[in-house]
């Protein structure tokens, strides 16, 4: 049993990128860039101008302070993942500094933040689905357009990391076409006058960069994709760190452009009311109506990207803490390069939670699931920061880089700075509710580590 003060020895990632033949395959730095991209841009881009329109264009402040944070995470994940190249990132990270609980908890809640998040996805998708494809008149239609996005991606997954990569690449492509096209083409468009007041809301600056911040403040989970699939990257100790920072760049570039563009192509009174920004853009730009039905497309494709991304993660982490016998033994097995049980685990329970969403009313606990994850999200990234804190301060030689102690310790702090930050902002109700998820998992933990110990005894 590993203990605090002696970690437990790196394995290396060989063991994971062997498995899956000709159906399994090594991500390259195109594929790990988009997994990260994709997962860091899902379907919120299309509501975000309109959500922070109220506060004023001194949200594109908040913008940059929270880009500047998530590039210092990007870069500590980076960093990480070049010392401890494996498949599961946060838990690999949080398990090699501070033991085998710390590393549990960051795979526990990752694992929730995961499965929840897929069901959110699929619900959220089908708002659009239906503006191309009426369904919302049905329950029984709603329910199956909602499972049947759910697990196509999750097919894509079962069929090997070569069609995982393949998906991945073709929807970030055709994610980022027409979001470039108002990124880009809207500056061509772009009118002083439709920015509105710098500060709309009111309040002093201060108070509006928090409170636009709040909103925004998720806008970028997702950077830790290519360090958790750290084990199917090819090259990981170069290429993890490489697509973690391009991939969070690009996002940036997508977010930070995009909405700015809005601003400048729709009348800020018409915006704040909006509930289709990029569709009333495109509407601005080029005439007609036709913008609703293009952002539509975009977006569902933008979220069956997320999901088939989203979906391989809730299984790469259970995996992970499965090899080392701290998540049950099953979630181990492995087929064409994929943990095959987590994914079907993760997304029966996503569909569960999906149906539950529709069936269950407005009195239904989706919304709440949700809003824990806006905390759950955030333990891995804290426990990751503290470990790369630990592995500096330590002075640990096989793990610290001295020519450049200074920057990553300034790194680290900004992004365990920016992580306090997530969890500041997730609110009082989602952290409450999210410790309680928190030490279920302890249960869970006193169950596996009781049975590892036994096991221990009897050899």
């Amino acid at each position: 049993m590993t203990t605090l003060t002696t970690p437990p020895p790196t394995v290396t990632p060989a063991s994971d990128a062997d498995e899956g033949g000709k159906h399994a395959r090594r991500f390259g730095l195109p594929v790990a860039t988009a997994l990260v991209m994709g997962n860091i841009i899902g379907g919120g881009i299309f509501l975000l101008p309109a959500s922070v329109a109220p506060f004023g264009t001194i949200s594109l402040v908040a913008f940059g302070v929270l880009t500047l944070g998530a590039i210092a995470l990007a870069l500590v994940f980076g960093r990480l993942a070049g010392r401890h190249p494996r498949t599961g990132g946060p838990y690999v990270y949080a398990r090699e500094a501070f033991g085998d609980f710390a590393g549990f908890l960051a795979a526990w809640s990752y694992w929730i933040t995961t499965w929840v998040s897929n069901a959110a996805l699929a619900v959220a998708a089908v708002g659009y689905l239906d503006i191309l494809m009426p369904v919302h008149g049905s329950v029984a239609a709603t329910i199956t357009a909602a499972l049947v996005l759910q697990w196509l991606p999750a097919l894509a997954n079962l069929a090997g990391t070569r069609y995982v990569g393949a998906v991945q690449l073709v929807a970030t492509v055709l994610k980022f076409a027409p979001l470039l096209l108002v990124a880009v083409g809207g500056l061509f468009f772009f009118d002083p006058s439709n920015l509105g007041p710098f500060q709309a809301s009111g309040q002093g600056p201060l108070g509006a960069v928090s409170a636009s911040a709040a909103i925004l403040l998720f806008s970028y989970l997702g950077v830790e994709s290519a360090a958790v699939s750290a084990g199917e990257v090819r090259d990981p100790r170069r290429n993890v760190g490489r697509a973690t920072i391009l991939g969070t760049l690009g996002a940036a570039f997508i977010y930070l452009l995009g909405t700015l563009a809005v601003f400048g192509t729709v009348a800020h009174d018409k915006l704040v009311g909006s509930t289709a920004p990029f569709s009333d853009a495109v509407n601005a730009m080029f005439g007609g109506s036709w913008g609703g039905t293009a952002v539509a497309c975009a977006a569902l494709v933008s979220m069956v990207g997320a999901l088939n991304g989203w979906t391989l993660l809730s299984a790469q982490t259970p995996y992970a803490a499965a090899k080392d016998g701290l998540f049950p033994a099953v979630f181990a097995t492995k087929r064409r390069g994929v943990p095959t049980v987590g994914v079907l685990v993760t997304a029966v329970l996503a569909s569960l939670l999906t149906v539950y969403n529709y069936t269950a009313g407005p009195e239904g606990v989706f919304e709440i699931l949700v809003l824990v994850t806006t905390f759950t999200a955030t333990v891995p990234y804290l426990l990751s920061t503290a470990a790369q804190i630990y592995f500096l301060a330590s002075g640990r030689s096989a793990r610290v880089d001295r020519r450049r102690l200074v920057r990553d310790a300034v790194l680290a702090a900004l992004a365990f700075g920016f992580s306090m930050w997530l969890v500041a902002g997730s609110g009082y109700a989602a952290v409450y509710q999210g410790v309680l998820f928190l030490f279920a998992g302890v249960l869970v933990y006193a169950w596996i580590a009781a049975r590892k110990a036994r096991a221990g005894a009897a050899a």
